[in-house]
């Protein structure tokens, strides 16, 4: 057992005793009722699960939670797919994959705005030069697996938010 303390989309919670083999994706949907985070492939080759890691100098990645511990994350802050919007609005990033109608099921839709909004944010710290964001938005959405086929419109979406601002995120 151990003894979690987590931050999630900016609350803390814990301690909370749990199994040292309990799941993320299982402490986030059983324990705290957070359903967006979803469970797919089981073996971290979807993203469906994928959620934001804020490390402590800033940066951001995603991490997959269906198998990595929830005690792996101790002392960690997250954010999940239900951290985005504020006070019922969304994000320019959601609005967008709405826009693009960028989702069909929506089961991987989650992961692909989390990895979505840490590219952006990557991007507001480093910008790039416009002719290397096509590629560099295939290499971040890379691994995440949608079965509807939403991959130009994830793409679509995420490079409309970036050439939008392109003060913020381009060079």
């Amino acid at each position: 057992m151990t003894a979690l303390s987590i931050t999630i989309n900016g609350k803390a919670h814990g301690p909370t005793e749990v199994r040292d083999d309990l799941s993320m994706n299982d402490f986030l949907r059983e324990h705290l009722g957070m359903t967006g985070t979803k469970f797919g492939c089981g073996a971290a080759q979807c993203l469906s699960c994928a959620v934001i890691v804020d490390a402590p100098d800033g940066t951001s990645s995603t991490s997959p939670t269906c198998v990595v511990s929830a005690a792996s994350f101790n002392g960690m802050a997250i954010r999940t797919v239900e951290g985005h919007a504020t006070d019922g609005e969304l994000t320019v990033l959601q609005k967008a994959f709405i826009e693009h109608f960028a989702f069909q099921c929506g089961y991987c839709t989650a992961g692909f705005l989390n990895e979505g909004q840490v590219l952006l944010e990557r991007l507001a710290k480093t910008p790039v030069a416009r002719d290397g964001l096509e590629a560099l938005i295939t290499e971040a959405l890379d691994g995440h697996l949608c079965r509807c086929t939403g991959y130009i419109k994830y793409h679509e979406a995420v490079r409309d938010v970036i050439l939008a601002d392109p003060k913020r995120y381009l060079v």
